[in-house]
């Protein structure tokens, strides 16, 4: 027998301020489109905003459905939406805000394991790292250079 040991690293930024101007204006735009999110159930907001590298921006915001689990989360529509309107581009980087109706969220939010799962997929096929920023409403925000930080026993096509 024997022990596995996985580092994984993050670069944490104390506010949007910190941040790069060019992931600042990526991170308003997640801001910006998790206000238009459709939760009436779970009252959580969710919004991405994904950089293509062919300058594009294109995001997502989460939308639920009374027939659980029909709905899909903001990651995953932006990442489909990009992946549908560009197929060809690169994902470069993501940027996730999350608030709640309910009560302050000033914790960084990652995506979801099924998110992670589908940021895998893209981030495989163009054998490029995505690299993710996430936040609550307020307060810190991680970065994460690579989906592998989240999920280091991807699941991918190599395993078919």
């Amino acid at each position: 027998m024997k022990k596995i040991t996985i580092p994984v690293n993050f670069t944490v930024f104390d506010s949007l301020e910190e941040l790069p101007a060019t992931v600042r204006t990526l991170m308003e735009e997640a801001v910006a489109i998790r206000k238009k999110a459709y939760a009436p159930y779970s009252k959580f907001r969710v919004g991405a905003a994904i950089q293509l590298d062919n300058g594009k921006v294109v995001v997502g915001s989460n939308q639920e459905n009374a027939a659980y689990p029909s709905g899909l989360c903001a990651e995953r529509v932006a990442i489909f939406q990009a992946g549908a309107l560009y197929p060809d581009a690169k994902m470069l980087t993501m940027a996730i805000s999350a608030t709640s109706d309910n009560k302050p969220v000033v914790s960084p939010i990652p995506p979801c394991g099924a998110c992670r799962q589908s940021i895998a997929e893209y981030e495989t096929r163009q054998d490029v790292p995505i690299v993710m920023y996430f936040m609550g409403e307020t307060g810190e925000i991680y970065q994460s250079d690579s989906l592998q930080n989240l999920l280091p026993f991807v699941f991918d096509k190599n395993h078919l």
